[in-house]
C-alpha cells in the first residue's frame, strides 16, 4: 500500500497562536520549532512513502521548507487538520491508499503507536478510519485532571467497545469516577493519541459534510466520522516509557521539554 502522512500545521490557534512555530528545547539545547519536532517523528516511521506539512501559512511553509520538509499549501478555509488532509488529496499526483494525519502538536507520539495504527487498519477492510489510543500512567491522568480542574483545554480521552470501536471521544476524563479512584486506576482511562489513518474515500467524504453537533460541542474533529456513519476503529496501545503529552497550552512546552531531555532527543 503506499501511506502517506500528512501534518496539518495552522498558525491561528485560538489557544495558542503560532503554536507550530513555537521553539521546543532539545536534550543538547538545540531549538527546533514545534511542527519540525513532529515531523522528524513522522519520517521516522517506517513504510511511509511520503511525509507533507500541510499550511495555509506562508511563515508556517517557508520554515517547513526550511528544515527539508515538503509543504503542500491547502485552502484557508479548511476548518480543522481533517479537511486540510482531505485538501491534500487534491494537490498530489498520486492518490495514496492510506493517509495518516498526524497532528503537528503531537511530537512525541510513539513511532509504534503509529505501525500499530496502520496495522490495524490495513487488516480491517471494514474500516475506513482509525486512531489509537493508550492507557494513561498516572502522571498523564493527573495532569489531565489538573487541566480540568483549572478549566484548561487539556488531552482527549476515549472510551470503546469489546470490538474496538469508538463509542465517544472527551475533552473531559472519560469515563467519569471519583478522581482519587481513577488515580489509583489510571490505566482505565485511556488517553487518544492525534493521529488518524484514513481511507482517501473517507477523507473525502467527511470534507464534503458540514461540521457535526457533537464536533461543535466539544471541538473535536473526530467525532464527525461516527456522525456520519463512519465508526472509527481503536488501535489499542501498551503505554510508552515516557510521558505522551501533546503540545495543547503554552504551559505544555516546558512539559515536553522535560521529556525530550529525558529520552535524549536534541
Amino acid at each position: 500500500m503506499r501511506r502517506m502522512i500528512v501534518i496539518p500545521a495552522r498558525h491561528a490557534s485560538t489557544r495558542f497562536p503560532a503554536k507550530p512555530l513555537a521553539p521546543l528545547r532539545g536534550a543538547n539545547g538545540t531549538v527546533r520549532p514545534l511542527v519540525e519536532r513532529t515531523w522528524r517523528t513522522a519520517i521516522g516511521v517506517p513504510g511511509i512513502d511520503r511525509v507533507i506539512v500541510a499550511t495555509d501559512d506562508g511563515r508556517i511553509a517557508d520554515t517547513a521548507r526550511g528544515f527539508g520538509a515538503e509543504v503542500v499549501m491547502t485552502p484557508a478555509t479548511c476548518r480543522n487538520g481533517t479537511e486540510r488532509c482531505a485538501a491534500v488529496l487534491d494537490a498530489v499526483h498520486q492518490t495514496p491508499d492510506l493517509v495518516i494525519n498526524l497532528q503537528g502538536d503531537a511530537p512525541l507520539t510513539p513511532v509504534a503507536a503509529i505501525a500499530a495504527l496502520i496495522d490495524r487498519i490495513e487488516h480491517a477492510p471494514d474500516l475506513a478510519v482509525a486512531t489509537p489510543a493508550m492507557p494513561c500512567t498516572p502522571a498523564v491522568l493527573a495532569a489531565l485532571l489538573g487541566d480540568q480542574a483549572a478549566g484548561r483545554v487539556g488531552g482527549t480521552t476515549v472510551v470503546f467497545d469489546a470490538a474496538l470501536r469508538a463509542l465517544y471521544f472527551s475533552r473531559r476524563v472519560i469515563p467519569y469516577a471519583d478522581p482519587a479512584m481513577l488515580i489509583a486506576a489510571a490505566h482505565q482511562v485511556h488517553l487518544h493519541m492525534g493521529v488518524y489513518a484514513c481511507r482517501p474515500a473517507a477523507l473525502r467524504r467527511y470534507a464534503l459534510a458540514p461540521p457535526s453537533r457533537l464536533e461543535l460541542l466539544e471541538g473535536l474533529e473526530q467525532l464527525r466520522f461516527a456522525e456520519i456513519g463512519l465508526p472509527v476503529g481503536i488501535a489499542l496501545c501498551a503505554a510508552p516509557a515516557w510521558d505522551a503529552i501533546e503540545c495543547n497550552n503554552p504551559a505544555d512546552v516546558p512539559r515536553i521539554e522535560r521529556v525530550l531531555a529525558e529520552l535524549g532527543i536534541d
